[in-house]
């Protein structure tokens, strides 16, 4: 080998930070030895692998190349790693989910791998269905457990689990109680709901086709909670994934409001990149995920 895994590390670090010294901080190494590391991986082979913007090193077209493959390279040395120290399929992984899976579905399952894996370790990561989706595109994140529909030709986008859509009431709301909402129902109420990049704003959007252009938005909310908290205090109606609101309908404090017209359905999926190497730590993540969401809705329905 006329390389080191070392200076993949650093290749792999100054590509992510952009930044020599920080890819050093991040490695435990001093600055000098993590720009000779780099400098060396390169005139071995005769090679330039980044571009001096400002203050930035950024990847050049034959770096961008190169990434995926050395990404590959180093998650099968450290799997490799693993097996020599007797670890077996343990690993750690990083996940990232958006918030209604990461706040109401991610938690039990990290719990049940490290109990199933002991010595495993899972870092979660929770923002939007955008941010997610960036994060794996640039190898921050191992896997991303997303509710929004993606069309990207780096991503494996596998379909997980089915979810539903919920509208909700506060028990004091005029729309509170009618059996069912009609779209001239849907068009006039105030709304409290996702901000643009959620999938569940992607999901609400797409319910509501033919409406959205007229539709009364009061407020556009990034968090679950906030959402439930304005819809509780009366400042309209709002749409989230029935998995966040089953509490909240157990206690009355919030109402389901229907509209069958509509399609209220919409699925979960995991995203990949195409070239990440899947080690076991991965693909143990991914049978897990699939075996908690089998038969899920039957803990559910529109009655409760």
């Amino acid at each position: 080998m006329h390389y080191t895994l070392r200076q993949i590390e650093v290749f792999l670090a100054t590509a992510f930070h952009e930044n020599v010294s920080q890819a050093a901080d991040s490695l435990a190494m001093s600055q000098s030895a993590a720009s000779s590391a780099l400098k060396e991986l390169e005139q071995r082979f005769g090679i330039q692998l980044f571009d001096r913007v400002g203050k930035r090193l950024q990847l050049n077209d034959f770096g961008k190349s190169l990434r995926p493959k050395a990404e590959s390279l180093l998650s099968q040395a450290v799997e490799f790693e693993n097996l020599l120290a007797m670890r077996g399929e343990i690993g750690h992984i990083n996940v990232g989910a958006t918030l209604t899976i990461g706040n109401y579905l991610a938690v039990p399952i990290m719990a049940e791998f490290m109990n199933r894996y002991p010595g495993s370790r899972v870092d979660l990561t929770v923002e939007n269905t955008r941010s997610i989706t960036q994060r794996v595109l640039n190898f921050e994140l191992d896997i991303g457990l997303v509710e929004g529909e993606l069309q990207n030709d780096n991503l494996d986008i596998i379909h997980w689990r089915d979810d539903e859509l919920s509208l909700f009431c506060a028990p004091d709301h005029p729309l509170a109680g009618r059996p069912t909402l009609n779209d001239d129902d849907l068009a006039e109420a105030e709304w409290i709901i996702r901000e643009a990049g959620s999938g569940t704003r992607q999901g609400f959007e797409h319910a509501m086709y033919g409406l959205m252009s007229g539709l009364n938005v009061r407020l556009e909310l990034q968090h679950t909670e906030a959402i439930k908290r304005a819809v509780e205090a009366g400042l309209g109606i709002g749409c989230l994934s029935r998995i966040t609101l089953q509490e909240a309908f157990r206690r009355g404090s919030l109402l389901p409001l229907y509209a069958p017209q509509r399609d209220w359905m919409r699925r979960f999926y995991f995203i990949l990149h195409k070239q990440k190497y899947r080690t076991a730590g991965i693909r143990n993540w991914l049978t897990l995920c699939q075996e908690e969401g089998a038969d899920h809705f039957s803990t559910y329905g529109p009655d409760q």
